[in-house]
């Protein structure tokens, strides 16, 4: 059951925090999630991971990567589970939102799978060498981390017609205008359909609804902002994500991350 956590001080723009393969996986309950970006694998045995109240089975070759300070919680359904994993860091560990599509979830199929599984396999192998030469071994992550910006399923998205026309669309605006007052019902009204549908459709593509989502990309920026403007008051930072009762903003930031605003920029 090999895995490796890093020694080093976070010094490069993405790191491993810690990798592993072969490992015998326990049940884990996270009501806070984790801290980082998290990527779990099946060699052998099949498991199941709870997240946003969804299951997704993760059968041998399948893999789950999940956002940081998400809630979630993972189990064997067979008797032996045998996982892979790694865990990201980094001094630009923050734009990983972003290659991603700010997607809370990335899964990965089969076919991929085999591919990161052969990678986190190789960089098992020779992390003596790659653990003294940081700047490769950064390399080497950043290289698995484009494996979920390029996985089969953002692939297939650009295929999809009802994902064109009715979720991207609705994605730039966030992205354009998270700092506005935004509701689901506005951004439904913007594509011609009902806010159910639309959330429907969110969870059918991404696994979040609309709210999930806006939420979700608010939050990341808010902590963008919490990290590189030390000096930015909480009551700013609040506003200039779109949340107009900061209030409510420590609130949704303590529920989606585990901890408050200021908990969060110390931590970092």
């Amino acid at each position: 059951m090999p895995i490796h956590y890093r020694s080093s001080p976070v010094s490069e723009p993405f790191l491993f925090d810690s990798i592993g393969c072969r490992w015998h996986q326990d049940r884990v309950v996270r009501p806070k999630g984790y801290p980082l970006y998290h990527y779990l694998q099946t060699e052998q045995g099949r498991g199941t991971v709870r997240a946003q109240g969804a299951e997704y089975i993760l059968n041998e070759g399948e893999g789950i990567l999940i956002s940081p300070f998400l809630r979630h919680s993972y189990a064997n359904d067979t008797k032996e589970w045998l996982t892979t994993f790694a865990t990201f860091t980094g001094t630009i560990a923050g734009s990983i939102d972003k290659m991603i599509g700010n997607r809370p979830i990335v899964l990965i199929e089969k076919e991929q799978g085999l591919q990161i599984a052969g990678l986190i396999s190789d960089i098992m192998q020779h992390w003596d060498t790659l653990s003294s030469d940081s700047h490769m071994l950064s390399l080497r992550c950043y290289d698995l981390l484009m494996h979920f910006t390029n996985n089969a399923h953002t692939r297939a998205l650009a295929d999809e017609p009802l994902y064109l026309r009715y979720v991207a669309p609705v994605i730039k605006v966030i992205e354009t205008h998270f700092s506005t007052e935004l509701t689901v019902q506005e951004l439904s009204g913007r594509v011609y359909v009902t806010p159910q549908y639309l959330s429907r459709l969110f969870r059918r593509f991404l696994g979040c609804s609309v709210y999930e989502y806006l939420t979700l990309y608010r939050i990341n920026k808010a902590r963008e902002f919490l990290v590189l403007n030390p000096r930015m008051e909480v009551q700013q930072i609040a506003q200039e994500t779109g949340f107009a009762d900061t209030s409510h903003f420590i609130a949704m930031f303590k529920k989606t991350t585990g901890v408050t605003p200021l908990e969060f920029r110390r931590l970092n």
